[in-house]
């Protein structure tokens, strides 16, 4: 810090100057003074010698009093000279310690006060006067002060000078103080005490010391490591980054570390200092270096070698660890393969467009959906892949602008593309990239979506033309079972040879073949109730076959195909003879009266589900009975369609259209998957797909019992039986029928007056004989209310619908007959019932 004296020397330089010109007068004053008297006494002395005559004595003694007087003069001039000077030195000093920078303050032995310049005057203030006990009370906030003032007048007592740097933190003053206890040479006792005010040099110095410190700090946590090496390689310095790097500490690095010993390759025939062989001053290299742990990384060092006087050498050199580096473009790397692969193998169409809508990039699935290879798609215009020139590519555009423009669409877009096979249907969205001019495009395949859809729609309108069928079968069902139990009542009174038994007859069997088509319509919408039991599929198709050629003609060759080992089947044989009779028909029609219909079988596997089209086929064991032809074939709208009830391309009053979906319906109702491949001029293929059975295995369905010849000759009996049928026909057929066997039959047309009749009859029935879908009650709910006073009655149901329509309330003592049924039919179940 600098000290500026000028207003010092300019203050007091006049100052010393007139005291020195005043001694000098006072001197001078002094002189003359002594020598007038020493002149006078003369004077006297030679005027009375001169006057008087004086005897020798008294002369000597005269001459001894001049003499004597001179001298007195002399020290007293002497006296007063030195007084002066002391004066002057005195005056000096106190002129100095008034002009010094710092306080100032003299105590003696007793620490009374001495001097005190005007300085530490303006110190102590108000606080007290300037005294040593003012001066120890500047620092009474400090508690260790008292000691270090005692410590301070002990050393100068004994002659030494001692100095201590103290904080006052008093209200009215605050900073930084050096007191420096000093004795005063001669005069034992006595300190001179100096105080200076050190605040703003102390905060410059703890600035600088802070500074250095963060300096410090910085550079030993640097994110890069600093070394410099001597001539012998040896550290002279290093920071903590590099000496955490190589796994050293500090300390040792700095006393025992020579450079090579931490290098994984170190350079051969190359100074200690160097990294490189031959050196050199600037080396710039990526290296191997050892870790901690026996790791080793890869750093980048960037040194300079300064070759100083002596030979002495000092190297500067910054160490970055491209660790970190390497992972980070390793995970870059990853990123980037990530990306790309999600990009390549995303399972939806992906394309980048730039401002002028020019696709800059495309993944394998857009390629792939539009049939075209990626670089036919790439830096070509994306209008060129919009289909129908329509309102929907002017949406298409005017929402791709949209998007341009950064704006987000509020729904995803559905599209036409143009691909290389045909028109592709798509939904598309869109999003533009942030500080980017470009747009992402997803398309998303719609086209077996559209497929499914359409399937959807076609098994909605299959599924509510069998309702329909099913219904319509059910009311058929009911009106046959009254036509044929009529016919039956009305062939008990005439007999053969009687001129109405003929009529009667055509009666009966236009009503059986009208039962043949309510089958239909049932196996259609998988309604009718099969008998299925394990059997071999070869011996069905062996025993149709003669009727099989009866039905194709002579001039179309019938070729059956055994497989070998063929595996069994469960299936109802007639329903199975129903399909193939349809296929054989409908092969025969599409032959045109001439080709070859072949029926081949053998067993297929699959490990994984099996694509069949519109189903999926799931994984197992198969019996494949193939029927193909050599007919005209099919077209795909044909084949989409060919299931279709009331479906056919012949010609009107050629075909109801029913006959390929009954056998649809039969087949997966049996648990078979149907297939067919066809192409027009090139025949069909009808595949059915049968699951194998285990010959050992309990069939599932309980066989039709048809009734023995020499047991059905007595059906009467004479238990009761409650009738319970809305129908009023099948109910008075039945009731007749049964009461012409000898059997009580109480009738009711719903289920609430079958429970008003029982309430009303004392004797309890032996059989319920009911229908089951009724108004209000059904069959089901009145069995069960019978049951709660009866558990043991026999029931049989009656019905146009299915058995498995049942399932759910079968159980003990509870039978079925399907509708429609004869009188033989109806009366055989009742006795077998009965009797068991």
């Amino acid at each position: 810090m600098k000290i500026d004296h000028a207003e010092f020397i300019a203050r007091h330089h006049k100052g010393a100057g007139s005291a020195s010109h005043q001694t000098k007068n006072k001197n001078r004053y002094a002189g003359f003074l002594a020598v007038m008297v020493l002149c006078l006494n003369i004077g006297i002395f030679l005027f009375i010698t001169t006057i008087t005559r004086i005897d020798e004595m008294t002369a000597k003694m005269m001459v001894m009093s001049v003499l004597l007087l001179v001298l007195v003069v002399v020290v007293i001039y002497r006296s007063y000279s030195i007084h002066s000077t002391q004066e002057k030195e005195l005056g000096l000093l106190k002129e100095v310690l008034a002009g010094s920078r710092g306080a100032r303050l003299i105590t003696n032995s007793a620490d009374n006060t001495v001097y005190a310049n005007e300085k530490f005057r303006k110190l102590c203030g108000d606080m007290g006067p300037p005294d040593y006990q003012t001066l120890i009370k500047l620092f009474q906030n400090n508690e260790e002060a008292m000691a270090h003032f005692r410590t301070l007048a002990d050393q100068a007592h004994r002659g030494l000078t001692d100095s201590i740097e103290l904080f006052s933190n008093d209200e009215r003053r605050t900073g930084w103080y050096v007191v420096v206890a000093q004795p005063v040479a001669g005069h034992a006792g006595f300190i001179h005490w100096r105080v200076e005010d050190v605040t703003e040099k102390h905060t410059v110095d703890r600035a600088i010391r802070e500074e250095r410190e963060k300096l410090i700090d910085f550079t030993d946590n640097a994110p890069v490591g600093f070394f410099s090496l001597d001539e012998n390689g040896r550290f002279v310095f290093a920071n903590a980054t590099f000496a955490r790097w190589v796994g050293d500490d500090l300390q040792t690095l700095l006393k025992q570390g020579v450079l090579h010993t931490y290098l994984l390759d170190p350079p051969e025939n190359a100074a200690p200092y160097d990294l490189i062989q031959k050196g050199g001053r600037r080396q710039v290299v990526e290296i191997k270096m050892k870790g901690p742990g026996g790791k080793s990384f890869l750093a980048s060092i960037n040194q300079i070698v300064v070759q100083e006087n002596g030979g002495r050498v000092r190297t500067r050199a910054v160490v970055n660890d491209l660790t970190s580096e390497h992972e980070m473009y390793k995970a870059l790397k990853a990123s980037e393969d990530r990306f790309q692969r999600f990009f390549e193998e995303a399972p939806l169409g992906i394309i980048l467009i730039d401002q002028g809508g020019i696709i800059k990039d495309c993944n394998s699935e857009f390629a792939n959906m539009l049939g075209l290879g990626i670089t036919e798609v790439e830096e070509k215009n994306f209008e060129n892949f919009i289909g129908r020139e329509d309102e929907d590519s002017e949406l298409l555009v005017s929402a791709v602008d949209q998007i341009k423009q950064g704006q987000q669409m509020e729904a995803p877009l559905e599209i036409t593309l143009k691909g290389k096979s045909g028109e592709v249907v798509a939904q598309m969205h869109g999003r533009r990239f942030k500080e980017s001019d470009s747009t992402v495009l997803h398309f998303i395949d719609l086209t077996e979506q559209k497929s499914l859809e359409a399937q959807f729609v076609q098994g909605q309108k299959m599924q509510g033309i069998g309702q329909l069928a099913g219904g319509i079968a059910h009311d058929f069902n009911n009106l046959l079972t009254a036509i044929i139990g009529f016919s039956d009542l009305l062939l008990l009174r005439h007999k053969p040879g009687d001129p109405s038994f003929a009529d009667i007859m055509q009666i009966k069997q236009n009503s059986n073949r009208a039962a043949n088509l309510v089958r239909q319509l049932l196996a259609f919408s998988r309604q009718q109730t099969l008998r299925p039991k394990v059997q071999d599929i070869t011996d069905i198709i062996t025993e149709l076959s003669h009727l099989l050629r009866r039905l194709i003609g002579a001039s179309i060759d019938l070729d059956l195909v055994h497989g070998q080992d063929l595996g069994l089947v469960k299936v109802d044989e007639g329903q199975m003879e129903q399909v193939f009779i349809n296929l054989a028909v409908n092969a025969r029609d599409a032959m045109d009266g001439n080709g070859k219909l072949t029926i081949a079988t053998e067993n297929f596997t699959n490990k994984k589900p099996k694509d069949l089209g519109p189903e999926e086929m799931p994984a197992g064991h198969w019996t494949v009975i193939k029927v193909s032809d050599t007919g005209s074939g099919m077209t795909k709208d044909v084949m989409e369609r060919i299931f279709e009830p009331f479906f056919t391309t012949k010609e009107v009053g050629h075909g109801t259209g029913l006959g390929l979906a009954t056998v649809y319906g039969i087949i997966r109702q049996t648990g078979g998957y149907l297939h067919v491949e066809s192409k027009p001029k090139k025949g069909a293929v009808f595949s059915i797909y049968l699951p194998r059975s285990n010959e050992a295995e309990e069939e599932d369905v309980e066989e039709e019992m048809e009734p023995d010849e020499s047991k059905s000759q007595d059906l009467t009996g004479s238990e009761r039986i409650l009738l319970v049928e809305d129908e009023d026909a099948v109910r008075t057929f039945s009731q007749r029928a049964m009461t012409n066997k000898g059997y009580e039959v109480l009738a009711a047309d719903c289920g609430e007056a079958a429970l008003a009749v029982l309430e009303k009859e004392k004797e309890p029935i032996d059989l319920l004989i009911t229908d089951v879908v009724m108004p209000n009650m059904d069959g089901p709910t009145l069995a069960q209310r019978i049951r709660q006073d009866s558990p043991d009655l026999k029931i049989i149901f009656i019905s146009g619908y299915t058995e498995d329509k049942l399932k759910d309330h079968m159980g003990e003592n509870i039978y079925f007959l399907p509708k429609p049924f004869t009188l033989k039919q109806l009366a055989a179940k009742v006795k077998e019932v009965l009797e068991e």
